[in-house]
């Protein structure tokens, strides 16, 4: 939710008690309600709405009630849902970013579906790993730079911070992702115009100067990150490296749009400073996602019932990875802070 589509939490606030906010963070949940940190007027307060459908108990239930939310709250507020979203669709089951829902931080962008199952993932490969990694869109355990990014209230270092950590994941994850162009079962998942180091590049000289690699430094979390895909690459294990390029890749094209917005709007930038996430060249969003989606179904129909499994863990270990590279990026926040 945050990451995916944070304006959904600002329709929900508006719907179920707080009219006049201006901002909504979704902040936690249990198995009666949902929470959103709700700012208007009068300040900040926490809003608790119940679960529309009574309380939850698995996973997958989470994506199905918020979007449950989400088209009650278009419907109070006569404004139209999204076609994703669109109440004639069957209900959602499964994961978003998320990153990439009900999590307090979002991913770099957001939850690599983005909205509710689509009909023909169900029963699929895509709908699994969808259901098996919605639980790890948790907090990261006091970490709120994405937020502040995305509130605009971070500072500049703290986004420059964010492309760097970007620089060195990404520098490894493109590295691996040769090895699905080379192949033609996996090419249709990396395209040319996926690629991200060049627009990162971009960016980086933009906000550091040309000696910007002399300025950059990974933090523990995006060095253990990389070399985890480093590992994978290494072992030539391609489901394992799809596991982490659908993650990221997804990821950000589910809600780098709106971190670019917010931030260009923030520091003035036009194109270069959020050239990251400037996916033009791929075409329409939706329809590269549903050939990823059907990509990763052919891939589930090729692998065994283990082979699966392990390449769900990969994706949920990437997740982990992401916020642990959060929580190492509020760390060296504080410190440089207390400097």
């Amino acid at each position: 939710m945050n990451g995916d589509h944070p304006e959904d939490n600002l329709l929900i606030a508006r719907a179920f008690g707080r009219p006049d906010a201006t901002a909504s963070v979704m902040v936690g949940l249990d198995g009666a309600v949902g929470r959103w940190l709700v700012t208007d007027a009068t300040g900040e307060s926490e809003l608790e709405v119940a679960w529309p459908g009574g309380p939850i108990s698995e996973r997958p239930d989470i994506r199905r009630e918020v979007v449950v939310l989400y088209n009650a709250a278009c419907e109070k507020l006569g404004v139209p849902a999204r076609e994703e979203h669109a109440p004639a669709q069957p209900a959602a089951h499964g994961s978003h970013g998320a990153h990439g829902g009900g999590s307090a931080h979002p991913h770099g962008g957001g939850h690599p579906h983005g909205g509710a199952t689509a009909p023909e993932d169900e029963g699929s490969f895509a709908q699994a790993i969808r259901e098996a990694t919605w639980g790890d869109h948790s907090d990261s355990e006091g970490s709120t730079i994405m937020e502040d990014i995305m509130k605009a209230e971070a500072g500049l270092d703290d986004y420059v911070s964010l492309v760097a950590q970007h620089y060195y994941m990404y520098e490894a994850l493109e590295a691996a992702s040769e090895q699905l162009a080379a192949d033609p079962f996996y090419a249709a998942f990396h395209p040319a115009a996926l690629v991200r180091l060049p627009a990162i590049v971009e960016d980086l000289e933009m906000l550091l100067g040309a000696d910007w690699r002399e300025k950059i430094e990974a933090v523990p979390a995006t060095q253990a990150y990389a070399a985890r895909i480093e590992e994978i690459a290494a072992e030539k294990w391609l489901p394992g490296i799809v596991a982490h390029h659908y993650t990221r890749y997804l990821g950000d094209l589910s809600g780098g749009q709106m971190i670019a917005k917010r931030v260009a709007q923030q520091h003035g930038f036009e194109r270069t400073g959020v050239a990251f996430y400037d996916f033009a060249e791929l075409g329409p969003i939706p329809a590269f996602k549903k050939v990823y989606r059907e990509g990763l179904n052919a891939l589930g129909d090729k692998l065994g019932d283990e082979e699966r499994a392990r390449v769900i863990a990969e994706v949920r270990a990437a997740y982990h990875f992401n916020t642990a590279v959060f929580v190492d990026m509020e760390r060296a926040r504080a410190a440089a802070t207390a400097a």
